[in-house]
């Protein structure tokens, strides 16, 4: 991890285009151990796709470290998670939304969250497209209990830096209007060029902690 971390970091360095970028380490398949190394490299931010992998580790994780819910969230799910996450990076429905802004009233809380783009249209992943994400910022932006943060992006495999470009694009075109100041994108494949569009927020798994082994879930 040391050693990926370093590659990490100098390519941050060489190719971000903005003043700072948060590493959210993406802890699917991850022990709640693995976890507990990050604060000592420097690192306090984890990103979870799953709820039920969420739940698991929890309790057993070092309360130092921050926990974004990065995956595909269901309505029914929200309540396991609300008090636990501080920011839902997967906003994607008005649905998803209201739920949220249920639970976090019911807590006392505003969650912060980020939209999320379909950034190739793909079936198989969640997000608006981008004709409809100004309807979505505008929706979740008048929702009392939800903090409105920046968008979100998942790209497709070899995807052409036009997408990155469009992606970058439409967060500056609603940045001020909307006060957003994150632009998640780019995951362990792609997080150079994402850097060379502008994002803020990388989601690192297998570039920092090394290949996932699905047989120790």
């Amino acid at each position: 991890m040391q050693e990926n971390l370093r590659v990490i970091l100098d390519n941050i360095n060489k190719y971000k285009t903005v003043d700072n970028v948060t590493i959210v380490c993406a802890s699917k398949t991850r022990s709640a151990e693995i976890i507990n190394t990050l604060p000592s490299f420097s690192l306090f931010t984890v990103g979870e796709n799953k709820v039920q992998e969420l739940l698991e580790k929890y309790d057993d994780v070092d309360k130092s470290m921050t926990w974004h819910f990065i995956g595909q969230l269901q309505t029914n799910k929200v309540k396991y998670i609300i008090d636990k996450v501080s920011l839902i990076e997967s906003v994607d429905r008005k649905s998803l939304a209201d739920e949220i802004d249920k639970q976090a009233k019911k807590h006392g809380i505003k969650m912060s969250v980020l939209v999320e783009i379909n950034a190739g249209a793909e079936e198989s992943k969640g997000g608006v497209t981008v004709e409809n994400v100004e309807e979505m910022l505008s929706y979740v932006k008048n929702k009392e209990n939800l903090e409105l943060k920046g968008i979100m992006s998942v790209f497709p495999v070899g995807a052409d830096e036009s997408l990155y470009a469009k992606i970058k694009h439409t967060y500056d075109a609603f940045k001020d209007k909307y006060s957003l100041s994150i632009l998640s994108m780019g995951m362990s494949n792609d997080y150079v060029t994402a850097l060379k569009y502008g994002a803020t927020e990388i989601r690192l798994g297998t570039a920092l902690f090394g290949a996932r082994d699905y047989s120790k879930r």
